[in-house]
């Protein structure tokens, strides 16, 4: 499959720094959309014999520098061979149309890292997970359920993308008349970007934050457009994505068929997140009515906040020592 030309940076430009454990390099791999993916590797220094794999993608709207990153090259300091992955049409990926989303295409995303670490030469192929943060928390739990080579996922302050289009932040919008209106105006929105010969951007985290910003959006903000978690590429630090970018996702639920995935699942969320709702909800989504209940956890986090589990929100909040634990268990 003949891959894109991509242009990578190949300086140290994380929001995280650099860790001196492990072995870091680009890689690229084809989707089954002929779309060219950029990740980067971690690989724990002086590793020997097949290693258990783990592919981290989000949040969504960031990029593999920001959350996912830290999370991979965390992962690969503790034994795991590591990438984390720019979904298509994001950040270094390829994709010829910029800052659209596709909950199929997006799913196809993680199977293509799947299949990278698979082939890979230091890579056990019946030793892969996954992690999705954010809105990928969602993509990697419908990424469990129809990729049976993942053993083991973890879903990080998730995001079901397909529910919040749908409904509006929490469900305040869940009517037939308000998904009209949202619909009618992503279909106005297609032609004035025809009309005008591009796509229009919705934009990113609002900047400057209003006073009566609600906390969220101030939780956003402080990471997104800050030091902390500013990054040039990232679609949330910047213009965000196009306003039709994410029209699908009004009617493509992808929780459906949660409650068949087989292998371990591990959802963990932040106490005091806006959030957590799309947690608590998947998990008990995912194991009404399911075979497969003793392998599935709901880890919420005390006094935790959204994003305090993109980089640990300065009190250590993501549960590294736990992840390792459950990867180490599941991943044998």
């Amino acid at each position: 499959m003949k891959k894109e030309e991509l242009k990578l940076t190949e300086q140290w430009d994380k929001t995280f720094p650099k860790s001196e454990k492990v072995d870091h390099s680009k890689v690229t791999f084809v989707n089954r959309y002929g779309i060219t993916l950029a990740a980067d590797l971690y690989a724990p220094k002086n590793a020997e014999g097949k290693l258990p794999a783990i592919a981290v993608c989000g949040p969504f709207g960031a990029v593999k520098e920001q959350a996912a990153g830290l999370y991979a090259q965390t992962m690969a300091e503790r034994g795991f061979l590591t990438i984390a992955f720019d979904p298509s049409f994001t950040g270094e990926s390829g994709g010829n149309v910029r800052f659209m989303a596709s909950p199929d295409i997006n799913t196809e995303d993680f199977m293509a890292a799947v299949d990278f670490l698979s082939l890979h030469e230091q890579v056990n192929p019946d030793r892969i997970g996954i992690i999705g943060i954010c809105g990928w928390g969602g993509m990697a739990l419908n990424t469990a359920a129809l990729d049976t080579r993942v053993k083991a996922t973890v879903a990080s302050t998730m995001y079901d993308m397909t529910r919040v289009n749908a409904n509006g932040y929490f469900d305040a919008e869940d009517s037939e008349e308000a998904r009209y209106q949202k619909r009618a105006a992503m279909c106005a929105q297609r032609l004035a970007d025809l009309k005008a010969g591009e796509y229009a951007l919705g934009g990113g985290v609002v900047d400057p934050l209003p006073e009566d910003a609600p906390f969220f959006v101030k939780d956003y903000y402080d990471y997104y457009k800050t030091q902390r978690g500013y990054h040039p590429r990232s679609l949330n630090s910047n213009g965000g994505w196009n306003v039709i970018g994410c029209e699908s996702f009004l009617n493509q639920p992808i929780l459906q068929y949660s409650n068949e995935i087989c292998s371990a699942v591990l959802i963990m969320h932040g106490e005091k997140a806006h959030s957590c709702y799309f947690s608590k909800d998947a998990y008990a989504a995912m194991t009404e009515g399911s075979k497969y209940t003793e392998n599935k956890e709901l880890l919420i986090i005390p006094d935790a906040v959204h994003t305090d589990l993109y980089d640990g929100g300065g009190k250590n909040a993501i549960p590294f020592d736990k992840l390792e634990r459950f990867f180490t268990e599941y991943l044998k």
